[in-house]
């Protein structure tokens, strides 16, 4: 076995590369593994982590990646590996995001090194976007342009991490809100005034939005949720309930906000704009981009990622998606 680690220099508020690799290399001693079996690469550019990732994987070698960064570099890496039954993925957060990780466990969880290097694989389901492969949540609308301009806000010492989305929250919210969308849901077409959607293969997005609290990343479905245009008076309380997950209660939407909200699964989604105004800006994973039209298909159990020791054991009970 080759253990790869993939340290992101520009994730997070400063480079913690350094002392990422310190920190690894205690846990690699605690775990017995030797350090000839192990390989330390610091990512230079948008998407070399996928680079390295298909490099390492395609030896046919059993290897396990773990990216040290964001959303983002944990996307390029798994979808480096992806192709490769050989290969598998892990997350070490180091962004501001992080959001993949919530589904599966917490951020103490995924930080504890030497539980991370005695986890466990288990596969996943994966989407393919038109902005890329997505692990998470692709999405579309308001909640996109936020994704968009937290960037502005996550260098600030002061605003990082959740704070830097719910700035741009708010800053979004000050601007035009909403578009007319068409949706084309397997097979099922329908046409709405949206604030924003998301498709979503986990269950939080954004710093910690909850927008699918069902959804389970190998149960072989995207949950597809979509806010409907409201005024700007109800969008603070609406979004309230959005971020903490209110607006479902069980498996089904809440009778109190389910006017709001459209809810579907499926296995195969397209969105395109209905207005004239212009591209849609759209997510996928931390990846952002105006889009004309926004395809999102669903590839069952194509990933394969590796969890700390915690959070694997409750992925292998019976309830596999009650974590």
């Amino acid at each position: 076995m080759h253990y790869l680690f993939l340290l992101n220099p520009a994730a997070g508020r400063q480079d913690t590369t350094a002392q990422t690799r310190r920190r690894l290399e205690g846990a690699l001693l605690q775990c017995g593994i030797p350090r000839q079996d192990c390989s330390f690469v610091r990512t230079m550019y948008k998407g070399h982590a996928k680079t390295l990732a298909r490099q390492a994987a395609r030896t046919g070698q059993p290897v396990r990646i773990w990216a040290a960064g964001g959303d983002g570099t944990f996307r390029e890496a798994l979808e480096g590996a992806s192709p490769y039954p050989n290969a598998a993925v892990g997350c070490i957060p180091a962004g501001s995001g992080n959001d993949f990780l919530r589904t599966f466990g917490t951020k103490a969880e995924f930080l504890d090194l030497a539980g991370q290097l005695r986890g466990g694989v288990v596969p996943i389901d994966l989407m393919d976007t038109s902005l890329g492969l997505s692990a998470a949540v692709c999405a579309a609308g308001l909640d996109a342009q936020v994704a968009m301009g937290a960037v502005d806000f996550r260098r600030n010492p002061l605003f990082h991490g959740e704070a830097a989305y719910l700035l741009s929250a708010l800053r979004q919210i000050c601007g035009p809100i909403g578009r007319r969308l068409r949706f084309v849901v397997d097979g099922e077409s329908f046409a709405a005034d949206v604030l924003m959607c998301a498709a979503c293969n986990t269950r939080d997005y954004g710093g910690g939005f909850r927008a699918a609290p069902n959804a389970c990343p190998w149960d072989g479905w995207i949950d597809l949720v979509i806010v409907r245009r409201v005024s700007r008076a109800k969008i603070l309380c609406l979004l309230g309930r959005y971020k903490k997950g209110g607006h479902f209660s069980g498996a089904e939407l809440d009778d109190r906000t389910s006017g709001f909200f459209i809810y579907r699964r499926a296995r195969s989604i397209s969105i395109e704009t209905a207005d004239g105004a212009g591209p849609l800006v759209a997510t996928a994973d931390g990846e952002c981009a105006p889009v004309e039209k926004l395809d999102i298909s669903l590839r069952p159990l194509a990933g394969r990622v590796i969890l700390p020791r915690p959070a694997f054991e409750r992925a292998k009970a019976p309830a596999l998606c009650g974590i």
